[in-house]
């Protein structure tokens, strides 16, 4: 199999995911039981001590605790990019591919950091340590080429710094 097969994630060592334990999204479904409004924070919660990705099972338990209806959390986590279903990689690399990146550089950045994992965008290393993913505008179009690695962003990038830049979080994976 071509492991740059577009739209196929790449995760052969599934044991590098956390396990799913219901009882934590109840913990902390419950800490927020009477805010029906934190919904986003909830989500954001348990997809953090989830592998970064929402399991199925957890929007049956999160309307369970706090009432707020199944369909309406399944409308937020389809609707919002920050969110998957699927186990995403310790370190999410979003590349912007807004107007301003693609026109200084950004599709270069994308390839290199495609080459140096090994992926293409939509897949996850088979380590578990890193998914590509292209995202839209993240507010840096005047230092573009951007990208955010989970909520930190960088930017002003050249093939080469970014490289340098998923190089140093290997380097975090390994310690």
């Amino acid at each position: 199999m071509n492991r740059k097969k577009k739209g196929i994630a790449k995760m052969q060592n599934q044991s590098c995911l956390p396990s799913i334990d219901p009882d934590r999204i109840a913990a902390i479904a419950a800490r927020y039981k009477d805010e029906p409004d934190q919904l986003m924070r909830i989500l954001l919660e348990i997809q953090t001590c989830c592998g970064n990705s929402i399991p199925r099972e957890a929007a049956t338990v999160i309307s369970s605790i706090t009432g707020i209806p199944e369909a309406r959390i399944w409308g937020y986590i389809t609707f919002y990019a920050m969110f998957s279903e699927k186990p995403r990689g310790k370190y999410v690399v979003r590349m912007c591919k807004s107007a301003p990146c693609h026109i200084v550089g950004a599709r270069q950045v994308a390839q290199a950091i495609s080459d140096c994992l090994g992926i293409v965008p939509g897949q996850t290393t088979g380590d578990g340590m890193f998914t590509l993913e292209y995202c839209e505008c993240i507010g840096m179009c005047d230092t573009a080429p951007a990208i955010m690695i989970n909520d930190s962003v960088y930017s002003g990038l050249t093939p080469e710094s970014a490289v340098d830049l998923i190089k140093s979080y290997q380097q975090r994976g390994e310690e």
